[in-house]
């Protein structure tokens, strides 16, 4: 079973880098183990990058072994210096405290907490939190070189900008919780980002020192997510793509992938989808042979949100990209309207009654009144989805979404919200 768990992360593009594969096949075939990722509360949402280490170990709490995840409320107060080429801003312990409800929260939509080899959530400031300094120094800082720390890249990358002393122990204090989860919860694997490898191996050395010959604890690490044409994966035109429904909609986390190019679809539902291999690759098919019916991208975003919105986020976000594509703007609701066309060019005009002709020019979706005449008559315009071809129809507060806004569209897609102040 265990073989063939290694064997599907291989083909999903998950195993980087292995610290010893056929060993670490080798216990996963003789016993169940624990296993765990770490995720410092950075802010008080993850976004989508951050999930690929933990859909990973969903994928071993599939296959019968118990997902271990540290929550950094200890490494979060310092700032890990890999993948960064300057200083984190260092956050107050209540900052702290805030974002790790907000992590609990996203974890628990994504693993099952309550079965026999359920989801342990943990915390390493209630170890690292009460260590003194001497402690620290004389039963692990003895036993890891400033040489070996300084030979890892995520610190070779900073000495000639140069690197703090606090940032330069956060190596050590991941080795510490690997040293500390081994002792307590007999965790036999870390899996991280390929930025974590100096990390982890540091971890490895840690348990190697402070243990028996005879123990034994792996590695494991995954790619960096990238799209087919190099840029950055995980980025919307509104930023970063975020777990949390208040910073990234569930509308717009559908839309997002979505919106996902052919060259990349196949390669994201193996990375992001719980789908069986058999299904992928009867959507690789779909895109060769009918890509333009999307059906791969439908299915990722559905997928996607249903896991992270759960399934009355998903039907509303497929509700609202059905009356935007039908036009049928009147199937929204005000706040839908404003949640969905929130991007879109805007300008502020006083709240009083205007003629449909003078309010087109004045929001700047018609260039001239001769246009905007052209425009009505010829039923390019609507408003908040029912079509005016009146050109001396009066927009009044009837007209207005909850008193204060109205979205004009001029023809198929161009659209334009318009605030009453």
């Amino acid at each position: 079973m265990s073989n063939a768990l290694i064997e599907d992360l291989k083909w999903r593009g998950l195993a980087y880098q292995l610290t010893d594969e056929a060993g670490m096949v080798e216990l996963l075939n003789k016993e169940s183990i624990s296993l765990y990722c770490g995720v410092d509360p950075t802010a008080d949402s993850m976004h989508i990058g951050h999930i690929v280490p933990l859909l990973t170990l969903r994928r071993f709490q599939l296959h019968g072994h118990q997902p271990i995840l540290l929550i950094g409320g200890a490494t979060g107060m310092i700032g890990d210096p890999s993948g960064r080429s300057e200083e984190r801003q260092l956050q107050t312990t209540e900052q702290i405290d805030e974002n790790v409800k907000g992590l609990k929260v996203q974890m628990e939509r994504i693993f099952d907490f309550g079965s026999e080899n359920g989801a342990v959530l943990v915390n390493n400031r209630d170890w690292i939190g009460s260590m003194n300094v001497i402690e620290f120094l004389r039963d692990y800082g003895k036993y890891i070189g400033v040489n070996y720390m300084l030979a890892k890249d995520t610190v070779a990358s900073r000495l000639e900008g140069g690197i703090s002393f606090t940032e330069f122990s956060y190596m050590l204090i991941q080795a510490i919780d690997y040293n500390h989860l081994y002792d307590s919860h007999n965790c036999r694997i870390q899996v991280g980002g390929s930025d974590q490898w100096g990390n982890i191996t540091t971890g490895l050395e840690m348990i190697r020192k402070t243990h028996s010959e005879e123990s034994k604890a792996y590695g494991m690490t995954i790619p960096l997510v990238t799209k087919s044409d190099g840029t950055k994966f995980g980025k919307s035109a509104s930023g970063a793509v975020w777990l949390d429904a208040e910073k990234t909609s569930p509308y717009e986390f559908y839309q997002f992938w979505l919106n996902t190019a052919d060259a990349d679809v196949i390669k994201y539902m193996k990375i992001f989808t719980f789908l069986t291999r058999e299904e992928i690759e009867a959507f690789e098919v779909t895109v060769a042979e009918e890509p333009h019916l999307r059906k791969a991208q439908k299915a990722l975003a559905e997928e996607m949100t249903r896991m992270i919105h759960g399934q009355d986020a998903l039907d509303n976000a497929l509700r609202i990209t059905q009356a935007l594509f039908s036009g049928d703007l009147k199937a929204l609701s005000a706040n839908e309207m404003k949640e969905v066309f929130k991007d879109v060019p805007s300008i502020e005009l006083p709240k009083e009654d205007k003629n449909i002709v003078d309010l087109l020019v004045e929001a700047g979706v018609s260039p001239s009144k001769r246009q905007a005449r052209e425009d009505v008559t010829n039923g390019a315009i609507s408003i908040n989805g029912e079509k005016l071809t009146a050109v001396d129809h009066i927009v009044s507060a009837e007209n207005r979404l909850d008193d204060s806004f109205s979205i004009v569209r001029r023809g198929k897609k161009k659209y334009h919200m318009v605030k009453f102040v």
